[in-house]
């Protein structure tokens, strides 16, 4: 094992890339990340108390990490919260409509006005992810990306807004990913979130 991979290296590591991270809107306006998260918080206290519905999508990791947050979602927030990819679901419509259309479709059916989506997707290259996000924004949802990777990666210019992790390295943006999102659930769970 090298240095650079040890474990108290990797915190380090994870220290910096967090303290560089970049909350932007559609129009890439700056915020810090606590009044990023904090907006963030604001808008899913509004869809909780209006009875709308958050939906989480990725692929793989990402996928992994949208589940995870759904539970704490549920469960912490107290917020109406759901994955799309259930797998017979998910393979029915990429087999009808193929996987770059597949999350999309689902979108276009369940997302309405006052709904939230958080595409997440550490590269922001994927085509399901985006082409889900842009039905969702035309659907009247509100969108947030989490991706890593290249600052100026296509996923990150289609959120109302944008948190991104300043990395290439899939294993910390993913920890980034989630570790934001049980952030934003935890504050919920100790009261902090806007009528919580």
């Amino acid at each position: 094992m090298t240095e650079k991979m040890s474990l108290a290296s990797r915190a380090v590591q994870f220290a910096e890339i967090l303290g560089r991270c970049e909350v932007t809107d559609k129009d890439r306006t700056a915020f810090h990340l606590e009044e990023g998260i904090g907006m963030l918080c604001d808008k899913l206290a509004h869809l909780r108390n209006g009875g709308h519905s958050l939906y989480l999508i990725g692929n793989g990791g990402s996928a992994g990490v949208a589940s995870h947050a759904t539970t704490d979602f549920f469960n912490v927030a107290r917020i109406r919260a759901t994955t799309l990819h259930e797998s017979s679901l998910m393979t029915c419509m990429a087999n009808d409509y193929g996987y770059e259309n597949a999350y999309a479709r689902m979108i276009r059916q369940m997302v309405k006005p006052g709904d939230i989506v958080i595409a997440i997707s550490s590269s922001g290259k994927s085509m399901n992810i985006r082409k889900a996000a842009e039905e969702a924004s035309n659907n009247g949802g509100y969108v947030v990306t989490l991706t890593g990777f290249a600052s100026d990666n296509p996923l990150r210019s289609l959120g109302a807004l944008n948190i991104w992790v300043d990395s290439c390295d899939y294993g910390l943006v993913e920890v980034g990913h989630q570790f934001v999102l049980h952030n934003i659930s935890d504050r919920f769970g100790a009261g902090m979130a806007g009528g919580a």
